[in-house]
C-alpha cells in the first residue's frame, strides 16, 4: 500500500443498515444461521484469554474440506489462508501480486472495493465489462499483472460458465498473470469453485452464507507461489479465536448449506416473478439466470429515479440498496433474497412505491 495513494483514496459505499427497525434488503446476508453457533462462540470465548493458534488447524481443515466439495481439485489445509472476511483475502491477494504502475483488469459493474484496493497499491484499473472478462486473450493478458473476476458477479448475480472460467485461468497461467476469483456468494449456489486451480487465488467469505457478517471470517485458497506469498504476508493471529471456531463449525454444516441453496433458488425466482410493472430483473432480462442471494432491479420504466425508490422503501420500513453507486448503473437498485414472509413484504412495498 502506497502512502501517497491513501491520500487520494475514498471509502466505498456498501449496503447494510444498523437500524434494526428496518427490514434489511440492502445487504446480501443469509437471514438464517446454523444451529450451535452461539454455543460454539461461547466456548471459544472462554479460551480467548490466550492467543489463538496461528496455524488455525481446525479452521483450515474445515475450509479445505468445504472448498474441495465445491471444486474439481482437492484442496489441502496448507492451501487455505485464514482471513478476517473475504475482503481481507482480496486485499492480501492484491498486496502480494500487484506493484506500483501495474495494470489490473477489473470487472464492471462489480464490487467497488476492487478499484479501491488497486488504487491503494499504486496500480491502475483497466475496466472490462464483467461478462467479457472470460474472453480476454493472450495479447490482453500479457500486459496485466492481475485479472479479477467476481463469481457470481455482484451486483448482477449471474455466474460465469465454469469451463470458460477455467480456460481463462489456463490463459492467465500461460501469460504469468494471476487470476483472482472473488467467490463471496458462490456458497449460495451449486456452482463449481476454482479453488485449488494453479495460478488462481480464490477469496471466500463465510459471514454472508452463514448469516454472521459482524463476525468477520473468510479465507483465501491458492497453491504454489501465490499460496506461499499469501501465507507469508498474512498478519499473525488475523482471525480471532471465536471467529475461527464458529467458522469451522459452520463450514462443516452441509445440511444448512443445502437448505439455504434450495430456499434462495426458490425465493429468488418468486421475487423475479412477483415484481411490479416497470421493475425489471436485470439478469433475467439478459437471459441469464441469477444464482446469488440478491437480484439487481432496473427501475427506469417506473419513471422513478433509483434514489426515489430507495427513499420510498425506507419510508415503508424496508432498506434496499441504491445500485447507482456501481460503475455504469444509473437506474438500478439491488435487493437481497430473504425469507418467504420478508420477500412478500418487499414485493408489497415495491408495488406501493412504484404505484404511488
Amino acid at each position: 500500500m502506497l502512502p501517497e495513494a491513501v491520500d487520494d483514496a475514498e471509502r466505498v459505499p456498501h449496503g447494510g443498515t444498523g437500524d434494526r427497525d428496518l427490514l434489511e434488503f440492502s445487504a446480501n446476508v443469509n437471514p438464517e444461521r446454523p444451529d450451535g453457533v452461539r454455543a460454539t462462540y461461547a466456548d471459544a470465548l472462554d479460551g480467548a484469554d490466550r492467543y489463538p493458534d496461528d496455524d488455525y488447524p481446525a479452521f483450515r481443515a474445515a475450509a479445505a474440506a468445504y472448498a474441495s466439495r465445491a471444486s474439481e481439485r482437492d484442496v489441502e489445509p496448507a492451501d487455505v489462508v485464514p482471513t478476517p472476511g473475504g475482503l481481507a483475502a482480496i486485499r492480501l491477494a492484491i498486496a502480494t501480486t500487484v506493484e506500483p504502475g501495474d495494470r489490473v483488469v477489473v470487472p464492471t459493474p462489480s464490487f467497488g472495493e476492487y478499484v479501491r484496493e488497486v488504487d491503494l497499491a499504486g496500480a491502475s484499473a483497466e475496466f472490462v465489462p464483467y461478462r467479457e472478462v472470460v474472453d480476454l486473450d493472450a495479447s490482453a493478458l500479457a500486459s496485466v499483472a492481475l485479472v479479477i473476476a467476481c463469481n457470481p458477479n455482484n451486483p448482477t448475480g449471474d455466474a460465469y460458465d465454469a469451463d470458460a472460467l477455467r480456460a481463462l485461468a489456463a490463459r492467465c497461467r500461460d501469460a504469468d498473470t494471476v487470476l483472482l476469483v472473488d467467490e463471496a456468494f458462490l456458497g449460495f449456489a451449486a456452482e463449481p469453485s476454482l479453488a485449488g486451480e494453479p495460478g488462481v487465488i480464490v477469496a471466500r467469505s463465510l459471514t454472508k452464507l452463514f448469516g454472521l457478517p459482524g463476525l468477520r471470517a473468510g479465507f483465501a485458497v491458492a497453491t504454489g507461489r501465490e499460496r506461499d506469498r499469501l501465507a507469508t504476508a498474512r498478519r499473525a493471529w488475523n482471525l480471532g479465536a471465536p471467529a475461527a471456531a464458529v467458522g469451522a463449525h459452520c463450514l462443516r454444516d452441509r445440511a444448512f448449506v443445502a437448505a439455504t441453496r434450495e430456499r434462495v433458488a426458490a425465493e429468488r425466482e418468486r421475487i423475479v416473478d412477483g415484481l411490479p410493472r416497470g421493475v425489471d430483473a436485470v439478469a433475467a432480462e439478459a437471459g441469464r439466470d441469477g444464482v446469488a442471494p440478491f437480484v439487481l432491479l432496473d427501475v427506469d420504466a417506473t419513471g422513478l429515479a433509483a434514489d426515489a425508490v430507495v427513499a420510498g422503501c425506507l419510508e415503508r420500513g424496508v432498506a434496499v440498496r441504491d445500485a447507482t453507486t456501481f460503475r455504469g448503473l444509473d437506474s438500478h437498485v439491488r435487493v437481497a433474497v430473504r425469507t418467504p414472509d420478508e420477500n412478500d413484504e418487499l414485493l408489497s412495498v415495491l408495488a406501493a412505491v412504484v404505484e404511488s
